[in-house]
């Protein structure tokens, strides 16, 4: 309905709706909670293809990242949550913190992305898990996915990996 998408469209405007996602960055985040605070410009390059980049004269951009489970020093899993919305936001504010997103092609680190293949990741580890908000004529909405096969079984790899767990082979 269109008043219902007026009213979502509201909400996100206002920064109402609260949007959290997964991503595993690079390295051991040694930030804790964090806020980062920090402009995002987007640019369009020659070609028409567009980037987005931590410049002062860009439009305000917030993202609070949580570490939720560590890898060594190798990776970690965050929740990320949104409070504004801009174009390649978590990817951006995630390197500008020195922790590129697993995977990203675009702004991440490509020896690392190398290595997350060889566990089997195809493809940038950022996952939508929940989304919440309350109707302006009252009532709350809240739903969340779980963290698809392909990501969880990276997770698993990791999890392995950093037991020195071997798999057994076949007879």
């Amino acid at each position: 309905r269109a008043s219902a998408l007026r009213a979502l469209h509201a909400l996100l405007r206002e920064g109402r709706f609260e949007k959290r996602y997964l991503a595993l960055v690079k390295g051991h985040w040694q930030h804790g909670r964090t806020r980062i605070d920090v402009p995002l410009r987007t640019d369009i390059r020659v070609g028409g293809e567009r980037t987005v980049k931590a410049h002062a004269s860009g439009k305000a951009s917030l993202s609070e990242f949580r570490p939720l489970q560590f890898f060594g020093k190798r990776a970690t899993l965050m929740e990320v949550s949104l409070h504004t919305g801009r174009t390649h936001q978590i990817r951006v504010h995630a390197t500008h913190a020195g922790h590129a997103l697993a995977g990203d092609e675009k702004y991440g680190d490509p020896q690392f992305n190398r290595d997350l293949a060889a566990l089997g990741l195809k493809r940038m580890f950022l996952h939508a898990h929940s989304v919440s908000f309350e109707w302006p004529q009252g009532g709350a909405f809240s739903a969340s996915a779980p963290l698809p096969a392909d990501l969880a079984a990276v997770l698993t790899r990791l999890t392995v990996e950093r037991a020195g767990v071997r798999p057994q082979g076949r007879g």
